[in-house]
């Protein structure tokens, strides 16, 4: 029994590398949702929304654009970043162990245009001259998101239900930031075509165990994380060389076929507290199990960190199940509801009204969009400011009254902050760019979900 638990504890443990690593293999060869495949050290650019059965995508997030892959076993690389265009924009660094270590955009690094070099680690080379900063990469592979408002500019402040930064132009704009993205060698080297492959002979219930063992030693994550996987010795993840999982003993196969199931519930229960509830789900500190690198863009403060280094592991394989690639909180918040205030589910047979007493307080824009459960929603279904979609009109106090039905109200002071709801079963998507202190405190009260009877 004491082996299942170790087994359990390691499955936890390495379930963000393998879940990363393996969307990261899938992007190379099939590609994922609008993405094409697409090669190390090149960007795959979405001509449309993500839809959210794809790997990285948890809450309709319709903002992520362009993917690039950088393998940096071969050298660092420059990453060319455009200039400003009106638009939302941030580029997220991710390692192989899903901490976010660094961020490059207006809220961080201000809106200059230019290249950043990304260097590998314990990399002490000549920083080439005009660049505008390093990145210091945990590991040898990263991936980089890269994420605008859907419609690629323009977002509507208030323009009393006009069309707010849809249309050809805002796309436009968006295809020209996407084609300045580039990736260039900066050293001759030689790049990996592919990620270090697992052997196949491994049995297929033991292959988690075996992807982990190969790609922990290929990616090693910080020294305390290391002195704390040493623990993992008694089932072969440490071993390099030959794999002991081809022609494992039966108390071991047991052991790590009990213990992956028992740590994956362990994951799915901690991840069930994000279930149909009334009111809304917010998570500003998912991702705060990054307790190692702080690089461009990032927050070192106690207040951004688990203070409990193992729990972390538990938060970290949490979001890797949910929301793969997300975000930290001070970058942007997802609130979201999938039920009234009421407890009732979300459809759209019926009406809802959501009263905001002001201002949702987020620097760079806001959204609040109505996603269809099976679908990506319906046109038109979003509605903010800062951000693509109809902005909205405030009262004279101050407050915004959004109407959330599937028809047009008749009233045509309803029909200005009108959001159309989707055939069904539905959610509501409340998206917070650069949050506040009210949002990130709690102090700011989001509005209750009220079914008109």
């Amino acid at each position: 029994m004491e082996l299942v638990a170790l087994a359990a504890e390691a499955y936890v443990y390495g379930y963000p590398l393998v879940r990363d690593l393996s969307v990261v293999e899938g992007a190379m060869y099939t590609g994922y949702g609008p993405l094409p495949p697409t090669p190390f050290n090149h960007f795959a650019h979405a001509d449309r929304p993500v839809p959210p059965d794809t790997p990285f995508v948890s809450v309709g997030d319709d903002t992520v654009r362009s993917v690039a892959h950088l393998d940096l076993s071969g050298g660092p690389v420059l990453f060319h970043v455009p200039g400003p265009d009106g638009a939302y924009r941030v580029l997220q660094f991710v390692d192989a162990w899903t901490d976010n270590f660094a961020y490059v955009g207006h809220r961080s690094t201000g809106s200059r245009a230019g290249d950043w070099l990304v260097v590998p680690p314990g990399w002490a080379g000549r920083v080439p001259g005009g660049v505008l900063g390093v990145i210091d990469a945990p590991t040898s592979v990263v991936t980089v998101i890269g994420r605008s408002d859907c419609d690629g500019g323009d977002g509507g402040g208030g323009g009393g239900g006009g069309d707010g930064g849809g249309g050809s132009g805002g796309a436009e704009r968006g295809r020209a930031f996407q084609e300045q993205l580039t990736v260039t060698y900066v050293e001759p080297g030689t790049h990996r075509t592919g990620l270090p492959a697992p052997d196949p002979d491994v049995p297929a219930p033991l292959r988690f165990f075996e992807q982990l063992r190969v790609w922990m030693a290929d990616f090693p994550p910080s020294a305390p994380d290391r002195a704390y996987q040493d623990r993992f010795q008694p089932l072969g993840l440490l071993e390099e060389g030959t794999s002991p999982y081809v022609r494992a003993d039966a108390v071991l196969v047991r052991a790590l076929t009990e213990g992956a199931a028992r740590g994956g519930a362990r994951v799915e229960e901690a991840d069930r507290a994000d279930a149909v509830r009334a009111g809304w789900v917010m998570e500003p500190h998912l991702f705060d199990y990054n307790l190692d690198h702080y690089g461009v863009g990032t927050v070192d403060s106690p207040e951004w960190r688990i203070a409990d280094r193992e729990a972390s592991y538990l938060t970290r394989a949490v979001a890797a199940r949910s929301a793969l690639w997300g975000v930290h909180g001070y970058e942007a918040v997802y609130a979201r509801a999938l039920c009234d205030a009421g407890g009732g589910r979300l459809n759209g047979a019926h009406s809802y009204v959501l009263r905001f007493e002001g201002r949702p307080p987020a620097e760079a824009g806001w959204s609040l969009a109505a996603y269809g459960m099976a679908g990506y929603g319906v046109g038109g279904s979003r509605i903010g400011e800062g951000l693509a979609g109809r902005g909205p009109a405030y009262a004279e106090d101050g407050s915004l009254t959004v109407r959330v039905q599937r028809e047009r109200p008749d009233d045509p002071v309803a029909a200005v902050n009108w959001l159309p709801a989707p055939e069904g079963d539905f959610r509501f998507v409340l998206w917070l760019c650069a949050p506040g202190d009210g949002i990130l405190g709690g102090t700011y009260g989001l509005p209750a979900v009220e079914r008109v009877r």
